[in-house]
């Protein structure tokens, strides 16, 4: 059961591994493309087609006509990899129960956002776990966990990257002991809870009132979806990367200062932040020297920015 490209790898690594998929549940296909008129597949039936598999679309997982489709499968245990929240008669349907694939160390960052919040929060490692499926989501009991370095460059989308080919090893590997019966379950440790919740437009505006090296991760726990941003001159500006200039300065927060040229520079607490890599609104994104070819930013030079 996946959706988006993250839960590929996983489905592909079984079929090339000879395990016996005998479905895939995976997203209804949505409007979108030029004008809305176009109906997307998910990045998982994709493949699924590709790879002969049996799709399930369900609009609604506690509908009969799906429950009915799912029990027809009969299948003997069900891996989930970025999906929705399972009902108690879907998860707990198969003899071997369900196991889910999670983009972090639980218990920490639970929720719908593991990787992006551990790049915000400034973290050096993260790694993914699989755990058996219970009601209450990602409290389940741990059964393997891999870990990986995030270097201090990193954005998101590189983690993600990563993170996605690391799974699909550990959703092997957690199949294999399965069917070998060899596995051990471990209570995740309540002391060490975090939250990863949903991103929503607002929660993604840069605070200029933060230290600059808060931005500077903030920034690239947001690249390259959603884009973390601010607004500029009335339009919203997505910011991709920054630099830090440690100074000491006399200008209130959010003013920004530009030679109109070569650097575009906001203040904080701490500092300038230096924007490297930008996109305004209805804009291709780019470098801020080819920004600045295109726009005159010396009248927005002695104004603040909303914090």
């Amino acid at each position: 059961m996946g959706t988006p490209e993250f839960a590929v790898p996983s489905l592909k690594i079984l079929v090339e591994n000879g395990i016996n998929v005998v479905g895939v549940v995976t997203a209804t296909d949505k409007y979108g493309g030029r004008g809305g008129k176009q109906l997307i597949e998910s990045d998982v039936k994709k493949y699924a087609l590709s790879a002969g598999l049996k799709i399930l679309q369900p609009s609604n997982l506690k509908a009969k006509s799906f429950i009915d489709g799912l029990k027809a499968l009969d299948a003997d245990l069900q891996i989930v990899v970025a999906f929705r929240m399972l009902p108690v008669v879907v998860w707990d349907m198969p003899k071997h129960g369900t196991y889910n694939l999670h983009g972090s160390l639980l218990p920490k960052y639970r929720g719908a956002a593991p990787i992006h919040w551990a790049v915000v929060n400034g973290e050096t490692e993260t790694g993914v776990t699989s755990f058996k499926l219970k009601h209450e989501i990602d409290t389940g009991d741990v059964l393997f966990q891999e870990k990986i370095s995030i270097g201090r460059e990193e954005t998101t989308g590189e983690v993600y990257n990563r993170l996605k080919e690391l799974g699909a090893e550990v959703v092997l590997k957690t199949v294999r002991a399965i069917i070998e019966d060899n596995i051990q379950l471990l209570p995740q440790d309540a002391s060490l809870i975090s939250k990863a919740p949903k991103l929503h437009r607002e929660v993604c505006e840069i605070n200029w009132e933060d230290e600059m090296e808060v931005i500077r991760n903030f920034v690239r726990g947001m690249n390259p979806f959603p884009g973390a941003w601010f607004s500029f001159s009335g339009t919203v500006m997505k910011v991709y990367k920054t630099e830090n200039i440690k100074t000491v300065h006399n200008a209130p927060v959010g003013t920004i200062n530009s030679d109109n040229k070569n650097f575009l520079h906001i203040a904080a607490v701490d500092g300038w932040v230096s924007l490297i890599d930008i996109q305004l609104q209805g804009k291709k994104r780019m470098d801020v020297k080819s920004f600045l070819n295109g726009i005159d930013v010396r009248t927005f030079i002695s104004d603040s920015l909303p914090h």
